[in-house]
């Protein structure tokens, strides 16, 4: 019988580090140690194995369970499991000569040719002693004519301290006063940039592809409008000097199609119940709002603060069908992001779109920034909080559902048990149901848990289980229906730092 050899870092290890791990880790990268060498990855061996078992790396929040999204940061199980048989073998090198060559990185950006507007910060020095600085930098663009950005990408002057970076488009003279008002080069902001008539135009997090939409597709550019850069500096970076510019490509195709990037939820409008989440406590939250045109829809960007635990977006059609559009399992705030379909999505008239988030103002919540916690509400500060989906959209036209923004083939992911994550609630059944329905969930651990059912309001019209003790495993308990009004409703399971939710129709 043939003995399975050990995978060497050569052969199996380094094609899998150089293809998903060495744009951050490498010297000058974000990360804080290198994967390009042989050493460095022996020095990390069982970090690289618990970060990948876990999921934590690649940093990918959006749930492929849920829905899977253009440019995917995903390993498959093979790789994760190469990884941990590498690093329990005691991390063997295998023949050098046969390691692939390490990839090269331009400090001119990825996307080739010349752009036609470079948006560079004044040289700025990290103020970040321990804690982390926003800073916001306003460029003119300096165009007399408005334009349409085809492609962008951020190009960090200094890898090693630039966490992500959100752009915008000013036209109010806002943020240019604000500006003016500080004496150091920027402002410090960091919920957005001070105003929200400002435009979003992209983002950028470490290990992202370039912003690039299809042929005939661009974000408008006003003319006279201001660039606005919100930097992330992490803390311990003080005195370190960045200089980061956004590359824009226009295009010149005619009839071009506009893409907005709008805030379509919102904590100001139709959100149940207000965002404010009272001290000690976790809180979930239901945003709607009604779609009234056929539109097309490119992607998608949630956006909270340091409370935030989860967040799941998607639509019901007016016929009832559900559309899934991301689901974010455990919100990290430093890594959030914009996220591109693997292609374009009609959304038909009169579709309603959903948020559902929860929100954790305990010590729990290690990112909480009181202690002890203290009432939030919303607002731009950093003590403040916030709920946004910003959808990535044009009006539809026939065809636009053929439309594929990327063409590689997806990672396979794990398909047994829960995929990504301790807690898993899967679709009802029956659904569409009448009097009797089943939920289905997985515990990866036992604890307590509620089950609710609400309606498309976010209120709450049954409880099946109020903070009860369940054991580890996969559970389907039977709840009777009796005395509902026939509809959409949404069940909801919640533990103390996750809300998961599936939609059920009432007949």
């Amino acid at each position: 019988m043939a003995i399975a050899q050990s995978p060497v870092w050569s052969t199996d290890i380094a094609p899998v580090l150089y293809n998903n791990c060495v744009s951050c880790h490498r010297t000058g990268g974000i990360a804080p140690f290198e994967l390009m060498t042989y050493q460095g990855a022996v020095n990390n061996a069982f970090g690289m194995k618990s970060a990948t078992q876990k999921k934590i790396m690649p940093p990918w929040p959006p749930d492929p369970a849920y829905n899977r999204l253009a440019h995917e940061r995903l390993l498959s199980q093979e790789d994760i499991n190469k990884i941990a048989a590498w690093a329990d073998a005691g991390a063997p090198a295998g023949d050098l000569s046969k390691a692939p060559p390490p990839p090269t990185f331009s400090n001119n950006g990825d996307i080739q040719g010349t752009p036609d507007l470079v948006a560079k910060i004044p040289t700025y020095t990290s103020a970040a002693v321990n804690g982390d600085i926003y800073q916001c930098f306003v460029i003119p663009s300096g165009l007399s004519a408005t334009k349409y950005i085809a492609a962008l990408e951020a190009v960090p002057g200094n890898r090693s301290i630039v966490h992500h970076v959100l752009i915008y488009a000013d036209t109010t003279g806002t943020c240019a006063a604000l500006d003016a008002a500080d004496p150091a080069p920027g402002y410090t902001n960091f919920g957005g940039v001070g105003t929200d008539k400002a435009i979003m135009l992209g983002g950028w997090v470490p290990g992202t592809a370039p912003l690039v939409f299809p042929n005939g597709f661009g974000v408008q550019l006003p003319k006279n409008a201001d660039i606005v850069l919100q930097i992330h500096y992490p803390g311990g970076t003080v005195g370190q000097v960045d200089s980061t510019q956004i590359r824009f490509f226009f295009t010149s195709a005619s009839n071009v199609r506009n893409v907005h990037i709008d805030p379509i939820l919102n904590h100001l409008l139709n959100i149940s119940p207000t965002l404010f989440i009272p001290a000690n406590q976790t809180k979930t939250f239901t945003e709607h709002q009604l779609i009234p045109i056929d539109v097309t829809l490119l992607g998608v960007a949630p956006h909270m603060h340091l409370l935030g635990k989860n967040i799941t977006t998607f639509g019901v059609t007016s016929t009832g069908d559900t559309q899934k559009y991301i689901r974010i399992n455990n919100w990290d705030f430093h890594w959030q992001g914009f996220y591109l379909l693997r292609r374009m999505m009609k959304i038909p008239a009169f579709t309603t779109g959903y948020s559902v988030a929860l929100y954790d103002n305990t010590n729990a919540n290690l990112s909480n920034p009181n202690s002890p916690p203290k009432d939030v509400s919303a607002g731009e500060a950093t003590t403040d909080e916030m709920m946004i989906n910003y959808f990535i959209w044009t009006p539809y036209k026939t065809g636009d559902e053929n439309i594929v923004i990327d063409s590689t083939f997806p990672v396979s992911i794990k398909t047994q048990g829960p995929l990504y994550g301790s807690i898993e609630l899967f679709e009802p059944y029956p659904n569409p149901a009448t009097q009797l329905v089943n939920i289905k969930f997985y515990l990866q651990d036992p604890g307590n848990i509620s089950i609710g059912l609400y309606d498309l309001t976010g209120k709450m019209v049954r409880q099946w289980l109020k903070n009860e003790w369940v054991t580890q495993g996969y559970h389907v308990p039977t709840y009777s229906l009796s005395g509902l009004i026939p509809g959409s409703y949404t069940v909801r399971l919640n533990t103390v730092d996750k809300s998961l939710i599936q939609k059920l129709v009432i007949q």
